[in-house]
């Protein structure tokens, strides 16, 4: 009877051992698939956001392509030359219209400033425009201040640009190659560097989300090598 009753403590004892053991097991089992699942997530979200920033860089593409370097691929003025101020004078004013309210307009002006250059490189005398935008409002102006009230304001403003360019005498400007136009801008608001500058941000996110995308696939890849290579040891 001593001896039954040993045997039956010893099994006891393992069964004991066993109910432990498949109990670590399963909360190993169980921390396991918590962090499979919490991987899964982040791995989830992280996908997510690289599409999101790959989709949002697409569509500034599309936006800047039909703006920004449309109007770059449009302009005719393309080619830097140097320039000698001939002549900066008020020759007239300008009506325009502002604001002053919703849906009120009222009219002022402005004093059209009309600047005439030389080229140095073929003696060429063209009006100058201070941009595109100016160019296109009014060609004949230099420059097309915003419409305000205060007409003071606006021929001080035009003065002094007319004084700074007779004192500069000597200013870079973009001419026409094809001789199509005959005038000159002093500055370009669709140049080379504003180009690059639009395309700048939108590359980074694609970039970016080009990359997030890449590490979580590859993090993936890792993972599943790295069980095979456990199961291969076991």
């Amino acid at each position: 009877m001593f001896l039954w009753t040993g045997s039956k403590g010893a099994q006891g004892s393992g069964g004991e051992r066993r109910t432990i053991y498949q109990k670590v097991r399963e909360y190993d089992v169980l921390d396991k698939r918590k962090t499979v699942t919490a991987l899964k997530a982040g791995e989830d979200r992280a996908i997510l956001l690289g599409l999101s920033m790959i989709l949002f860089s697409v569509m500034m593409y599309f936006v800047l392509g039909i703006t920004m370097v449309r109007s770059y691929s449009d302009s005719v003025w393309t080619e830097e030359s140097s320039c000698t101020v001939l002549n900066s004078t008020i020759m007239a004013e300008i009506n325009c219209t502002y604001s002053c309210g919703s849906e009120c307009r009222k009219s002022s002006k402005y004093p059209c400033l009309q600047v005439f250059v030389s080229l140095n490189t073929s003696g060429k005398v063209v009006r100058l425009s201070h941009n595109e935008e100016a160019q296109d409002t009014n060609p004949k102006c230099f420059y097309v201040p915003k419409c305000r009230k205060d007409y003071n304001a606006m021929h001080t403003v035009i003065m002094n640009i007319s004084e700074r360019l007779k004192t500069q005498q000597q200013v870079l400007c973009y001419t026409d190659p094809g001789e199509q136009q005959d005038s000159a801008l002093l500055t370009r608001i669709y140049g080379r560097v504003a180009v690059f500058h639009s395309l700048f941000w939108p590359t980074c996110t694609l970039i970016g989300g080009t990359i997030i995308i890449a590490m979580v696939k590859l993090t993936q890849y890792l993972s599943i090598m790295c069980e095979q290579v456990g199961r291969i040891k076991r």
